[in-house]
C-alpha cells in the first residue's frame, strides 16, 4: 500500500524558539483513508529520526488494510518532520532571498517548534480532534510535546520508547555521531553530498545504541558484525542527507517537555489524553526508567514494557506485541467509560 506525497505550504512568518523567523515553510505529508463526517477517526503517526512520512512503508505490520491502523476505517496522517530530506523544509531547501540551499545555515528546530509547525496543516485538513497519536523515539518526543501544548486535542496517545527530556546519555551518542560527520573533510563544503563518509561512521555508532548485545550475538555472530556495520552505514548514505542527520540529531537533543513549563513533571501533568506508555526491556538508548517516569507523571497513564531481541529498534519491529497492547488498552478504556463512548478502532 502506498500513498502520494503531498506538500502543504504555510505562508507568513513563523517564529522558532531560537528567535529565528521563517517567512514561510512547507511540510511533506502522507495520508491514508478519509476523514469521516464527524472528524473523529484520525490517527496521527509521528516518525522517528530518518524515516519518511509514509508509515505504510516503515510500519507495515501496523498500517494497512486489515491492520491496526486501517485506511478503510481511519484517516491516517504522518508528516515529514522539518529538517528531514524527505520533502519538508530542511537544509537542502532553497534559502529565502538566495538561489542555493540552506546547507549549514538551516535554522534550528526544536521538537516543540515541529509540532507548532503542524498546527496549520491540521487545520487545513479539517481535523478538530485526533483519536489517537502514536510514535516512537523522536516521534514519541513530538507526540508528548503536542499532547502537552494542546491537552484536549488527543483522545488517546501511545508514546513508545521515548522520554520527557533527552538524556545526557542520548546527547552523548548524538554528539559522537556529529563528531564523525565533522571529521569528514568534505563536511564544510556547500554541496549536497558533503559529509557522507562521516555519516557512514555516524550511523554505525548509532546502531550500537539502537540494538542490544544479544542482537549482535544472535544475528551477527563472529566477524559478521564488521560487514553489518559497514553495510548499514552505506545503506543510510544512499537514502539520507548528512545535513539532515546532523540537524535532526540536534533537534532531538533539544527535547525537554519541561522547558519554560516549570519542569517535566508539571508539563506532563497537563496531558489529558488516555495514555499508554510502551517501553522495550532491552532498550539501552531510552531505558525503561524513562518510560516509567512518563507514566508516573501523566495522569492516569498505563505503562507496559515488552521483551524484544532488537533493543530500541524493537519499536519498529515488534508489530504483534504493539498491536495487542494498543487494542487491549483501548478496549479497557472504552469499557470503563461506558456504552456512550464509541470505539473508533473498531475492536472486536
Amino acid at each position: 500500500m502506498s500513498a502520494p506525497l503531498q506538500v502543504f505550504t504555510q505562508e507568513g512568518p513563523f517564529e522558532l524558539e531560537s528567535g529565528a523567523c521563517l517567512p514561510h515553510y512547507h511540510l511533506a505529508y502522507t495520508t491514508h483513508g478519509r476523514l469521516n463526517g464527524s472528524g473523529d477517526n484520525v490517527v496521527w503517526i509521528f516518525h522517528a529520526l530518518t524515516a519518511n512520512s509514509d508509515p505504510a512503508q516503515w510500519w507495515p505490520g501496523l498500517v494497512g488494510e486489515g491492520k491496526l491502523f486501517d485506511p478503510d476505517r481511519h484517516f491516517i496522517v504522518c508528516v515529514n518532520m522539518p529538517g528531514s530530506c524527505y520533502g519538508s523544509i530542511g537544509p537542502l531547501s532553497i534559502k529565502p532571498g538566495t538561489d542555493e540551499p540552506y546547507y549549514h545555515d538551516f535554522p534550528f528546530f526544536t521538537t516543540r517548534d515541529m509540532i507548532r509547525a503542524y498546527r496549520p496543516l491540521r487545520e487545513f485538513l479539517g481535523i478538530n480532534r485526533i483519536h489517537m497519536g502514536i510514535g516512537g523515539s523522536m516521534g514519541g518526543q513530538q507526540l508528548l510535546e503536542w499532547a502537552i501544548e494542546e491537552p484536549e486535542l488527543f483522545q488517546y496517545i501511545v508514546p513508545i520508547a521515548t522520554n520527557a527530556r533527552h538524556s545526557p546519555w542520548g546527547i552523548a551518542f548524538n554528539t559522537s555521531q556529529r563528531m564523525a560527520i565533522e571529521a569528514d573533510e568534505t563536511w564544510k563544503q556547500r554541496k549536497e553530498e558533503a559529509g557522507r563518509a562521516g555519516m557512514r561512521a555516524a550511523r554505525a555508532t548509532a546502531l550500537l545504541s539502537y540494538r542490544h548485545y544479544d542482537t549482535y550475538m544472535k544475528l551477527q555472530p563472529g566477524d559478521h558484525a564488521d560487514s553489518y556495520q559497514r553495510y548499514q552505514g552505506e545503506k543510510l548514505v544512499r537514502r539520507f542527507s548528512a545535513f539532515s542527520y546532523y540537524t535532526l540529531s540536534q533537534s532531538m537533543d533539544s527535547h525537554d517537555t519541561g522547558r519554560g513549563r516549570g519542569g517535566p513533571e508539571f508539563a506532563l501533568q497537563r496531558i489529558r489524553a488516555h495514555t499508554l506508555v510502551i517501553g522495550i526491556g532491552t532498550d539501552i538508548l531510552f531505558p525503561l526508567t524513562e518510560q516509567e517516569y512518563l507514566a508516573a507523571q501523566i495522569p492516569g497513564a498505563v505503562f507496559v514494557d515488552i521483551p524484544s531481541l532488537y533493543g530500541h529498534d524493537g519499536f519498529l519491529l515488534e508489530f504483534e506485541q504493539i498491536e495487542k497492547l494498543v487494542r487491549d488498552f483501548v478496549r479497557k478504556e472504552v469499557q470503563e467509560e461506558g456504552p456512550l463512548e464509541k470505539n473508533r478502532l473498531d475492536l472486536p
